[in-house]
């Protein structure tokens, strides 16, 4: 993308004016792309056949910061996953994993859901994609021989398999904003993705979901339905993207494509999950008891509240204040959906209900970052806003190993609670940070980077550029959403002055 050819602003404008440059929109974008020769000049060629596509460049830097990750987990496969269980806090590259393996009965042969547990939880507790997932990986994971061996090789197995997800996930985001392939640069170099892609199997739900975005944007609601309705099958939170789907269909009258959709997430999803379901309904069910029974646990708002006041809040209430919280949300998101003076974009509707999730669950694993990060980058493609709200997650991520180190060693080292409240209020106010700037897009479409190019709504498909049917608190315009002028937008201009917050 950048061009080692030094040139002055006025000459440096991109051959192809269809393509979005972040160098010559976004200031941090430009600052940082002075490590690999700086903005993007007049004679770079852009949207060629060259063997590195944007898309190409996207997936090799995404599985490269996955590689990363790997590499940060070292410590603990070679000895902290085994040794005790502080050290694997302490150096921060815990994995659910390894330890999965044993624990869910992977290593002694178990099929999941069909044979009973010995533990506290009798069956496993994942959606029956993922527990597929992870038997996959069984499967591919030589028996017999020493245990440790064959838990470190179930771990890399499954990273191998995440890593394609992790590829899906970034061509996704990639392809889906046809004018604005770069903008997945966030999501490819999101440090919280590298820390956190190998503690879970969180990815496979991610990947599914941002491709089922892309098919939306592709104009193909069936596709979009049928993806989503299998990322529902591996991970619950996706089925909250229904409902900016039936929002923005309402408000532009597309109740066919929503029929559509709606139609194949329900049979993607009994596709997956109904022969479990009849053939062992005890274990179908873990999931969801297992949620419904879960305790307020760790990086969540009610955790903060109970440990704060002394008082215990029960499984019970934790459920009906979540139910409470995500219904007002959704309910707000109407309201913006129907009331803003454009049609919010859809990417944008669905960043916020997922975040509204996020912040009113009863647990936040640092891994549920993943869920956010592919949507940020399509809803706020914004490098400074983007790296504060990554700032704050590294910084969760740190604390809760640190918190869990100071509580398993005895209050001899790592973090004290009060240091892992702290970090539990940074990550819900960069979350909320976020949120906000995404809803002050809504508000002020042309503060939209994302609209700047004349653009509606580049992931909205059958929205996109579609007319109003239904306006609350006024009457539907007549006419099509026209595109914003195209404008160049903000320009990055060396040694001239100017009002930073201009473009904001």
């Amino acid at each position: 993308m950048p061009s080692l050819h030094k040139t002055s602003p006025q000459q440096d404008r991109p051959q192809d004016p269809a393509l979005v440059c972040p160098t010559r929109r976004d200031e941090v974008a430009a600052a940082g792309s002075a490590l690999i020769g700086g903005p993007i000049g007049r004679r770079a060629l852009l949207g060629g056949g060259g063997v590195l596509t944007p898309v190409r460049v996207i997936a090799l830097v995404a599985i490269g910061m996955f590689a990363l990750g790997m590499v940060q987990k070292i410590p603990c496969y070679d000895w902290a996953w085994f040794r005790g269980t502080t050290s694997q806090y302490t150096h921060a590259c815990y994995s659910d994993i390894p330890h999965l393996f044993v624990g869910r009965g992977f290593s002694e042969g178990l099929v999941p859901y069909f044979d009973r547990l010995r533990g506290d939880i009798e069956f496993l507790e994942y959606p029956v994609l993922t527990g597929l997932f992870m038997q996959v990986a069984a499967w591919l994971t030589p028996g017999g021989g020493d245990l440790v061996h064959r838990e470190q090789v179930y771990w890399m197995v499954n990273a191998a398999m995440l890593m394609a997800c992790a590829a899906a996930m970034a061509v996704a985001v990639a392809r889906t904003h046809r004018r604005r392939p770069w903008d997945a640069l966030l999501v490819a170099l999101a440090p919280a993705f590298a820390l956190t892609a190998t503690i879970n199997w969180d990815l496979l739900a991610v990947a599914l979901t941002s491709v089922a975005v892309l098919m939306w944007s592709r104009r193909r609601p069936l596709a979009f339905g049928a993806l989503l309705g299998l990322a529902i099958a591996a991970k619950f939170y996706p089925f909250l993207i229904l409902w900016p789907v039936f929002l923005l269909c309402w408000r532009a009258g597309r109740w066919r494509e929503f029929g559509t959709a709606l139609a194949g997430t329900a049979g993607a999803w009994l596709a997956v999950n109904l022969p479990v379901m009849l053939l062992a309904p005890e274990g179908w069910k873990q999931f969801y008891t297992f949620n419904e029974e879960r305790n307020v646990d760790f990086g969540s708002l009610w955790l903060l509240i109970s440990q704060r006041s002394g008082e215990q809040i029960t499984p019970g209430s934790a459920n009906t204040y979540t139910m409470v919280l995500m219904v007002l949300a959704g309910v707000g998101l109407a309201v913006l959906a129907l009331t803003a003076p454009r049609r919010p974009r859809f990417v944008q509707l669905a960043f916020l209900i997922v975040a509204a999730f996020v912040l009113t669950n009863k647990v936040y694993s640092p891994q549920y970052v993943l869920w956010l990060i592919p949507l940020a980058a399509l809803a706020r493609p914004r490098w400074r806003d983007f790296l504060i709200w990554q700032a704050c997650e590294v910084m969760y991520f740190l604390g809760i190993w640190m918190y869990l180190a100071f509580t398993t060693s005895g209050n001899k080292q790592g973090l004290p609670t009060d240091g892992y409240h702290f970090v539990i209020v940074l990550h819900l106010l960069g979350t909320l940070y976020l949120c906000v700037m995404v809803v002050r897009d809504i508000l002020a479409p042309e503060r939209d980077v994302v609209r700047q190019d004349g653009s509606d709504d580049p992931s909205g498909g059958v929205l996109d550029g579609a007319e109003d049917a239904f306006v609350r608190g006024r009457a539907a315009h007549p006419a099509r959403h026209a595109a914003a002028p195209a404008v160049e937008g903000p320009r990055v201009e060396w040694g001239v002055p100017r009002d930073p917050w201009a473009e904001r």
